[in-house]
């Protein structure tokens, strides 16, 4: 049960595809998954090891430099409950010492993230998250829109035609306006997460920048998404939103999950999105 560096994103994402059992259980998100991982932004540091049956990812905070991250472990369930979950973890927190982190964390690093946490369902992995010492600190969750539901929005993609709000949307490449927005409002892993998203729709009134939603961090995921303080309150928000639900599923999908979730009212009533995915997040000192 060698635990060995490995940039073979193939043989990890195969991995992955059977050892996530809230995930789908297929190759394509996996590999997504994977990739995203081992496409950070720049100057995140990061590593990926692996044995024979398992795979974990870790880096640095880009926020904090001393806080480190498990970003992905995984397991296949044949090999579990021989401790390699354990191993894994150990040689993620050793590589996370050499490279300075002073405190190790099963949380999100946005904003190349798995998850914000660990899922509450995954027992074996709370359990050995609690096993090594790890405290849980905080919640988070993400909120299931179910894609058959009326995502139609041409009465208010007109209402706000009168109002003199434009919506479109934007290919990759094509979005340094829609970064630009989101990190001046927001924070810089916003504007990352809106660069690198599969989809992107953004609203503007004459040629101002008033709101933006993307998706395909992962090909289920929504988010992020924001409206100008100046421009609430016109339901713009609600129109960027549909949008992307729309055109995910029109690329085959019949749920999307709206990521790390702040304002649960405002999905719940925009598109009567659900709490589903609650995730526990735990740190403990390396030092």
């Amino acid at each position: 049960m060698t635990v060995r560096p490995s940039g073979d994103l193939g043989a990890l994402a195969e991995v992955a595809a059977v050892a996530l059992d809230f995930d789908p259980a297929d190759a394509h998100d996996a590999h997504a998954l994977v990739a995203r991982l081992s496409a950070p932004p720049s100057g995140r540091v990061w590593t990926s090891l692996a044995s024979d049956d398992g795979l974990v990812f870790a880096s640095l905070s880009g926020k904090d430099p001393t806080v480190g991250h498990i970003d992905l472990i995984g397991v296949r369930p044949e090999a579990r409950g021989r401790g390699l979950g354990t191993r894994l973890v150990r040689a993620a927190e050793e590589w996370l010492r050499d490279h300075g982190a002073e405190q190790g964390r099963f949380a999100g690093n946005p904003p190349c993230y798995a998850w914000p946490g660990i899922d509450v369902r995954a027992t074996p992995a709370v359990c050995l998250a609690e096993s090594l010492g790890y405290e849980r600190y905080h919640a988070a969750w993400n909120m299931t829109a179910d894609l058959a539901a009326d995502l139609g929005v041409e009465a208010e993609l007109a209402r706000l035609a009168e109002a003199g709000v434009t919506v479109r949307s934007a290919a990759p490449g094509e979005r340094a306006q829609v970064v630009a927005f989101a990190r001046e409002h927001w924070k810089e892993t916003w504007a990352w997460e809106a660069e690198h998203a599969t989809g992107c729709h953004y609203a503007v009134r004459g040629d101002e920048v008033i709101g933006f939603a993307v998706w395909g961090s992962r090909p289920s995921w929504f988010g992020p998404t924001g409206t100008a303080a100046a421009a609430r309150g016109l339901g713009v928000g609600r129109v960027l939103l549909r949008r992307c639900l729309a055109e995910q599923r029109d690329s085959g999908l019949t749920a999307a999950q709206i990521a790390w979730v702040g304002p649960l009212r405002f999905y719940a009533r925009a598109v009567g999105a659900r709490v589903e995915r609650v995730f526990w997040l735990y740190r403990r000192d390396l030092r």
